[in-house]
């Protein structure tokens, strides 16, 4: 029985798997890896945990012994069949955690007050993590069924390898199909979205099969139309799918229903194409196995009018009848539908079924194609951005996942701009990479010429459907088209030209309009304007990957340059000056100041996120004042590195060590001096007289190794698509040891600009990253002529040379960002923002667009 708290199943293996050092002291170093028991009998601390609670009384327990243990599955469903009649109301989602002790596992029931450390993605695969407290959970209208239920963790490193060896404690966890602890749910839902296809109930194994027609009795769509009405028994189907949509998830926790999954299929005789729609268990057993262009004979369907307001997909050949009245049901029941995928070699030429036809574009065809029109392209990927999430509703749990890509064909200097959200294809849609070929079908081109820069790109339908091929083998298509890219990527691939791809990393798009009045009317939100105090709400409001585009008011008070560095992604505003032959006076005053700093943070818990960004924070913040995550009563705070704010009173000096106060007011001339010498920040005088009497300074500054897009290397090609996609649900084990990701080299050769923006109120202010590309090579375009309307698609156009002229290189751009910044001194701005929260306490925030007052309207 699933969950049950029986008695261990004995073994040979059960005691030889362990964590490393039980009493804790060497789990959560980095790199910890599971190895095997050297003493025989080790007993299991699941084990000896569930015998406490057993035992207690109260049916919950602090463990006398607490030791990490290896976290290998974290697994999403909807809790069913509970009363949401309590208080607290349960949760829509919940989470089973399968945890490792290296002697058993255990599948164990996260207590939903802890769900926010999985949208965080804090607790993940992978990791330490040690249980402070637990409890007895009991279904009780299932006999002797109980479940251990976590309610106080602290979650530690990531554990270099762990060992997949150790048994379930309880056997009933490892059966096939999964189940879920609790609710009626029969399955796991995908952990970051409900399109994909997840777990083990999802089949792959319906064949064609061949199939006698003597006795068959076969109506075509069109007479099916006119007649359906007036039949009680519908003779059989044949026709050939000619589009599949992607799933559609209906589950409520108020509704009782096995399977809650919808799919359409738009299948076509020589009548005409009718809309089929799959209903609940049959999409397990058999979506993964109806692709498009497959020949279908349905029987024992039902039939009902269409649903009105539903728009299908055109068939490319305009001779296809369009059948909009009526809509082919297939049910496990009621009455259970009979689907046989017909070989193709059994199809005949009298049935004139037709062909599987794709309307391919080129890119140089999108530049005069219509908004809303509906095309196929074909391409090698150049560009493949990193996973991200936007929520369906603003307070669900529901997300769309979505990457951006870039195609190109050989037609145009210019690739195809694709927005690519999930088309239930995970098995495609989580392991694309640059340099591949790549074909979608069912585009949509979302498109405005009213608006500088222009926009253009293609975005997925509800019936687009992605194919992913690692050779030209793999592309058996007939069309001149696909020949044409066939060619020209046979001279790219031998010319080399193809090594400069890229992946992953902060992609600033869509532009936004050149006016805010344009960007106000171009979102959905009711209003455009986030105030300056509200940003750390936003912030913090952010699951794992979300991706939000907020506008604030403000003034520009400070920019910093912050050079590239292949050594270093990391390197703060101090660390920049200091490279420029300063006095060795400020040297040893900063470089005191940086030891003070680093030596408060090795007291901090959540080291990983700590050492992720070196930030020049002296603000001699007490502990208390530190915003912290609490993953439990008992767990240890853990400051948040990246958001450190200041609170000193009003109009007096925040409180510093009187170490620093002497090495400041030293070294200030010496900065001043810096300044001048090497022109790459400014710093206003507003800000000199604001800058001690905020109530609040929020830095989000830190430009993370993540949101730098990577040249792609083939030869690490896992590691990176790894490292852009969304956490796992489940923990595998690593081929090899992985590289740091700092190791490959950046796409972007500017740098970065670390930017603050002071409130209207003079009260807070908010540091930001800007993170331009600088390309010489870019296409310059009159719609890009200042340095501010670059912004647009934080990319630098640097101006116009001739053959004598020499490019002028970053830190000359630079100067000139800095430069323009300065004449918006003191006037109000408006700054677009773009926050993605990256997991583990990590969140970028960076600037996209400022509106100075002459593009306000």
């Amino acid at each position: 029985m699933s969950g049950e708290l029986d008695q261990p199943q004995a073994g040979p293996s059960h005691a030889e798997e362990y964590l490393p050092n039980p009493e804790g002291n060497r789990a959560e170093v980095p790199g910890g890896v599971i190895r095997r028991a050297n003493a025989q009998g080790q007993k299991s601390w699941i084990q000896k945990v569930l015998e406490q609670v057993t035992d207690s009384p109260l049916q919950w327990v602090t463990p006398s012994e607490v030791v990490p243990v290896a976290v290998l599955a974290v697994q999403r469903y909807l809790l069913e069949g509970e009363s949401r009649d309590t208080t607290p109301r349960p949760p829509v989602f919940c989470y089973d955690i399968t945890i490792s002790d290296g002697v058993y596992r255990e599948k164990c029931y996260l207590d939903p007050s802890l769900n926010f450390l999985v949208h965080k993605n804090i607790l993940k695969v992978g990791i330490a993590m040690k249980i402070f407290r637990v409890s007895c959970l009991y279904n009780e209208k299932r006999l002797g069924q109980g479940i251990l239920c976590i309610d106080n963790v602290r979650c530690g490193e990531s554990l270099g390898a762990i060992s997949l060896d150790t048994p379930f404690r309880n056997s009933a966890h490892g059966e096939i199909p999964e189940r879920p602890l609790r609710g009626a749910k029969s399955h796991y839902l995908a952990l970051w979205n409900n399109e994909d296809p997840y777990g083990d109930i999802w089949l792959t194994n319906k064949q064609p099969e061949e199939y006698n027609f003597n006795n068959t009795k076969i109506i075509s769509f069109s007479h099916l139309e006119m007649t359906w009405n007036n039949r009680r028994d519908f003779p059989a189907l044949l026709g050939r799918i000619l589009y599949k949509s992607k799933l559609r998830y209906y589950g409520k926790p108020d509704k009782s229903m096995t399977e809650p999954y919808q799919t359409f299929l738009e299948v076509a005789d020589s009548s005409g194409t009718v809309s089929v729609i799959m209903w609940n268990a049959l999409c397990p057993e058999w979506y993964k196995s109806l692709q498009v262009g497959l020949v279908l004979l349905l029987q024992d369907y039902s039939v009902k009018s269409s649903y009105p307001f539903r728009l299908q997909p055109l068939p490319v050949d305009p001779r296809v009848k369009l059948i909009s009245t009526i809509e082919i049901c297939l049910n496990l029941r009621d009455p259970p539908t009979n689907i046989i995928i017909i070989p193709e070699r059994q199809v005949k030429p009298e049935w004139r079924l037709p062909n599987l036809n794709y309307r391919f574009i080129t890119r140089s065809e999108l530049d005069d194609m219509p908004e809303n029109q509906i095309c196929d392209v074909v391409g090698l990927l150049v560009f493949v951005g990193r996973v991200q999430r936007s929520k369906k509703k603003e307070n669900g749990e529901d997300f769309w996942s979505y990457r951006w890509i870039h195609i190109a064909d050989g037609t145009s200097e210019q690739p195809f701009i694709v927005e690519l959200f999930s088309t239930s294809q995970p098995e495609i849609f989580e392991n694309i990479y640059p340099m591949s070929y790549f074909m979608c079908t069912q585009l949509k081109v979302v498109r405005n010429n009213t608006q500088v820069p222009n926009l253009l790109y293609l975005t997925t339908t509800n019936e687009s459907r992605v194919l992913f091929a690692d050779n030209t083998s793999q592309l058996s298509i007939d069309d001149n088209k696909v020949e044409n890219l066939i060619q020209w990527s046979k001279t790219k691939t031998d010319s080399g030209e193809l090594n400069n791809c890229v992946i992953g990393g902060y992609y600033p798009y869509p532009p936004v309009p050149e006016t805010f009045s344009k960007y106000k009317s171009s979102i959905k939100v009711g209003s455009p304007l986030t105030a300056v105090s509200e940003v750390r709400k936003e912030v913090e409001g952010l699951h794992y990957r979300e991706q939000k585009r907020i506008a604030v008011q403000g003034i520009i008070t400070v920019i910093k340059y912050i050079p590239h560095s292949n050594a270093n992604e990391r390197v703060s505003a101090s660390e920049t000056l200091r490279t420029a032959n300063q006095p060795s006076t400020y040297q040893a005053a900063e470089s005191q100041s940086r030891s003070q700093e680093r030596d408060g943070k090795r007291h901090q818990d959540n080291g990983p996120a700590s050492s992720q960004c070196s930030q020049a924070t002296f603000t001699g913040l007490s502990p208390t004042k530190k915003k912290r995550i609490v993953q439990g009563p008992s767990a240890k705070l853990a400051p948040v590195p990246h958001q450190e704010t200041t609170a000193p009173t009003k109009g007096n000096k925040p409180s510093m060590p009187s170490t620093f106060q002497r090495q400041e007011s030293k070294s200030s001339s010496m900065l001043g001096k810096a300044r001048k010498t090497i022109n790459h920040s400014w710093e206003s005088q507003l800000w000199r007289e604001k800058k001690f009497g905020l109530k609040e300074h929020l830095r989000y500054s830190c430009v993370y190794p993540e949101s730098t897009p990577r040249k792609f290397s083939l030869e690490h090609k896992n590691f990176l698509i790894q490292q852009y996609n969304s956490q796992p649900s489940k923990y595998t084990p690593p081929e090899e040891k992985p590289p740091n990701l700092n190791d490959f080299k950046s796409a972007r050769s500017l740098g970065h600009f670390e930017i603050t923006i002071l409130g209207l109120n003079h009260e807070i202010a908010l540091d930001v990253a800007f993170l331009p590309m600088y390309r010489t090579k870019d296409v310059r375009t009159s719609q890009i002529d200042t340095l501010l309307t670059c912004m647009n698609y934080s990319c630098v156009y640097p101006q116009e040379v001739t053959s004598e002229d020499r490019v002028p290189g970053p830190r000359a751009i630079a100067g000139d960002i800095i430069k323009a910044v300065t004449e918006l001194d003191r006037m109000h701005v408006v700054c677009i923002l773009d926050i993605c929260s990256l997991g583990n306490n990590k969140v970028e925030v960076y600037l996209h667009k400022i509106y100075s007052p002459g593009n306000i309207y």
